[in-house]
């Protein structure tokens, strides 16, 4: 077997210990002579499984005890819908902040509800920077103030997140706990988890618990965060393989010293492909360097040819995952925390040899 280096925008790179792990337990989980695909979510081994998730979470992320931790279905993108259904009144309004493509989505959605003001949009410096803060025309009655704090597609994140009068809502599926920060400063994280925790078909949340009980009595039962929260992450069957896999993405983070050494890591990771693009004008990076994402390295090449041209050869190399984003184009190299630094050196060494030989 030979293991590439996988650079996918996501479902992404997932430690090779946990593949490992989850691989010799696949027939058999701990002696119960069946799968963890296989057991009831209602039974006692897998209970352990999902409290350890939501234990490890807390731990690495840090979250206060007025907040819950959900496991929930639909991705990210559910939680597109389930936030304005739960948050915003008929009567009300909430902030919106437009950085680019997963941002339009929450918008278009949210304004299914009810009434969104679009508090700043990246539409003219063509989504590749973040807004510094005091662009924000933030309203003063909002219910609360939603942002993605990193754009996969664009390359480009929030270096400091706004203080806001209203909740702080964040979609932190490309970058969660890539990087400390003050859960306290939120009142609602939430993340796909394949880019970064687990697998496809996953959201973790991290809720205030007050915030969840502003949900309208006309709302299904299925889509109101405080049913979750009363039945944690089992009112309905979770898909208890991406929580068992969670966990054993969460165990292996504190391991190797939790989200501060990851950041740290990330940093340097991002630092190098960064150093690389920067040194000549071979190559067009994206992202303004002030909101440049240290998970999505965004650049181009002088034609679309030449861009082809090097995700042909770089997959040939074993570097798979580097086409930009199909509404995009361009080059993409995702390094989320399991993507390894031996990874981006390798890609640099490609690309000095590219340029070489096309530059």
């Amino acid at each position: 077997m030979a293991r590439i280096f996988n650079f996918s925008a996501g479902p992404a790179v997932l430690p090779l210990p946990v593949l490992e792990q989850a691989q010799s337990e696949m027939l058999d989980y701990q002696g119960s002579g069946m799968s963890i695909m296989e057991m009831s979510h209602r039974g006692k081994t897998y209970d352990a499984v999902i409290k350890a998730a939501e234990a490890n979470v807390r731990k690495l992320m840090n979250i206060p005890e007025d907040y819950s931790v959900l496991f929930l279905p639909g991705g990210a993108s559910q939680q597109f819908a389930m936030i304005p259904l739960n948050f915003l009144r008929a009567s009300g309004s909430a902030d919106y902040v437009h950085t680019g493509s997963w941002a339009a989505k929450a918008i278009k959605e949210a304004r299914i509800v009810g009434k969104v003001n679009v508090v700043w949009d990246g539409r003219n410096d063509d989504y590749l920077r973040a807004p510094k803060l005091p662009e924000l025309a933030l309203s003063p009655d909002a219910s609360y103030v939603h942002i993605c704090s990193n754009e996969t597609i664009g390359g480009i994140r929030f270096p400091e997140f706004p203080k806001t009068p209203a909740p702080l809502i964040a979609d932190m599926s490309s970058e969660i706990m890539s990087r400390v920060i003050d859960v306290d400063d939120f009142g609602m994280i939430y993340a796909g988890a394949q880019k970064n925790i687990g697998p496809s078909g996953l959201a973790l949340v991290v809720l205030r618990k007050e915030q969840a009980e502003r949900a309208p009595e006309s709302l299904s039962l299925f889509f109101r965060y405080a049913t979750h929260m009363k039945e944690p992450s089992l009112y309905n069957t979770p898909n208890t393989w991406a929580v068992y896999i969670l966990k054993l993405v969460t165990e292996w983070m504190e391991k190797e010293g939790g989200v501060a050494a990851f950041e740290r890591r990330n940093e340097a990771k991002a630092k190098l492909l960064y150093d690389e693009l920067d040194a000549s004008d071979f190559w067009k990076p994206c992202a303004e360097k002030g909101s440049r994402s240290i998970m999505n390295v965004t650049w181009r090449l002088a034609s679309e040819d030449l861009e082809a041209k090097f995700v042909k050869e770089a997959q040939g190399a074993g570097m798979d995952g580097l086409k930009g984003h199909r509404s995009v184009g361009g080059i993409r190299a995702s390094i989320y925390n399991a993507f390894p630094e031996a990874g981006v050196k390798a890609l640099v060494a490609f690309m000095r040899e590219f340029q070489r030989r096309n530059g």
